[in-house]
């Protein structure tokens, strides 16, 4: 089978950080014994080499590399609301990525279109994908969903999508309901995968911890993503302050960190911010802390992760998660089993979870133990691979009929 990825978001060269669950979608479906090619907007940081197995087309759609700012995590602002500047440049990404998708079609002989989030991939594409009569499966993430819920004309796009649409999914069965209130017909829920080789507990690197200044006999906490509100690390630093002998790392970047940076101060020098770490720097953390904490809210205006990432690379990393119950966290983690679920935003709540595997070792290995085992049994890529393979079958069969 030979599939079309339209994207815009990719990691833009090996180890970046940007949507990696996207390239593990496009390689473990080329890793079935597919083909696979990818359309994503041009960056001045796109660095991806034909030794890959999947083919890049990058589209050009601003005049000047200074203005390439569209995709890439870079068009909403905290996650939150849409930049001026990528209202600006939405006219001219949509008439390039139709272009591009035109022209792979007319070129090359597709089998399927697979459109990751609904806005504004899936409905850019969606009508070009329809005339060259394609099959077309959408995938929704999480931001896209929130965008089709705020605005009415990214509502009006989502369903024109989803008519075209053989097949839908989300990555959690919270993100199916949504999309289900939105016009969606039947999606199905295939949550991500996970990499169980690349992050497992023996990548663990102890020599971070020394980088880092945690104290010897301190608890690490690690928390991994980009600073934004929905990432609810403003309570993890909360929790912080209220457990002594606790050390969390926040790895990432984004928006809010001044205002992070600000409220860790009370904490004295028990919070470190890190910056954005390469991936695989990120495995050799995970394995390395303690724990890892996944805060995750719904942020004021809505927003919230469908399924972090983080998630499913602690569990397979060997680590006792503590993580809010929200939105497609308890679906892959189970309360005292794989992890400990706290309720969303209450700081008091995981400061407590946090005290209690500080002081509790054997807890802390037991429930990391179970993490790894289920992740090697239920999370692992091909098996998510699986399930787009039907998701393509059943948009061809639509289409075919």
């Amino acid at each position: 089978m030979k599939v079309l990825m339209v994207t815009s978001s990719y990691p833009k060269f090996p180890g970046d950080m940007t949507a990696p669950f996207v390239e593990s979608i496009a390689r473990s479906v080329a890793g079935r014994g597919h083909a696979v090619d990818v359309v994503l907007p041009h960056h001045p940081d796109l660095r991806r080499g034909r030794d890959e197995p999947v083919r890049f087309f990058p589209y050009r759609y601003a005049p000047h590399a200074s203005w390439a700012r569209w995709g890439y995590a870079q068009s909403l602002h905290a996650d939150v609301r849409v930049r001026p500047e990528a209202w600006l440049l939405a006219p001219l990404a949509s008439l390039a990525l139709r272009g591009e998708v035109a022209r792979r079609l007319r070129e090359e002989r597709y089998d399927v279109v697979h459109a990751h989030w609904l806005v504004p991939n899936a409905a850019v594409v969606a009508g070009i994908v329809r005339a060259h009569r394609t099959p077309f499966v959408v995938s929704v993430h999480g931001s896209d969903v929130f965008l089709a819920e705020r605005l009415a004309l990214a509502r009006i796009l989502a369903r024109r999508a989803f008519a075209a649409a053989g097949a839908v999914t989300a990555c959690s069965a919270d993100l199916q309901r949504r999309v289900l209130a939105l016009g969606a017909h039947r999606p199905r829920v295939v949550p991500y995968g996970v990499d169980v080789d690349r992050f497992s507990p023996l990548r663990a690197d102890r020599t971070l911890r020394a980088r880092w200044e945690i104290p010897a006999g301190a608890t690490m906490v690690l928390a991994v993503g980009r600073l934004v509100a929905k990432k609810g690390f403003t309570h993890l630093i909360e929790a912080a302050r209220r457990v002594e002998d606790l050390h969390v790392v926040v790895a990432g970047e984004g928006d809010l960190r001044p205002a992070l940076e600000e409220q860790a101060r009370a904490a004295g020098k028990r919070v470190h911010f890190v910056g954005p770490l390469d991936r695989d720097t990120v495995a050799r953390a995970l394995a390395a802390a303690d724990v890892v904490a996944v805060p995750s809210v719904v942020d004021e205006a809505g927003n919230v992760d469908g399924l972090p990432n983080t998630v499913l690379e602690a569990l397979a990393s060997g680590r006792a998660v503590v993580a809010s119950r929200v939105a497609g966290i308890p679906e892959v983690v189970e309360d005292g089993v794989t992890g400990l679920l706290v309720a969303a935003g209450d700081a008091e709540a995981l400061a407590g979870a946090l005290r209690r595997l500080a002081r509790d070792p054997a807890e802390r290995e037991r429930l990391g133990r179970e993490a790894r085992a289920r992740a090697m049994q239920r999370h692992g890529w091909d098996g998510a691979a699986r399930s787009f393979e039907e998701c393509y079958a059943q948009a061809a069969a639509l289409d075919a009929g």
